[in-house]
């Protein structure tokens, strides 16, 4: 009879924990997509300017280097030949 009882109760808690878990989690997935929206803005909300940037216009941060150095510096080219 107790493994009945044991049975039975694994059964219960199992569609109740089911059941809770479908009425539950739209609720905790929308806390938890809001809490990474905040966290983006406050990682990201620094970086873009306000308004100075008009529709269409693009910005480039990183000007590009001046010294950098041509293929001399890809390696030595080492010629081969084919062996049948």
């Amino acid at each position: 009879m107790g493994l009945l009882k044991t049975i039975l109760y694994i059964l219960v808690f199992y569609y109740a924990f089911k059941f809770l878990a479908r009425l539950l989690a739209p609720f905790l997935m929308k806390k938890a997509a809001e809490t990474i929206q905040k966290k983006a803005e406050q990682q990201f909300g620094n970086q873009q300017p306000n308004g100075s940037v008009k529709e269409g216009e693009t910005i480039i941060d990183k000007t590009p280097r001046k010294d950098q150095q041509g293929k001399s510096s890809v390696g030595e080219y080492v010629d081969f030949e084919e062996i049948d």
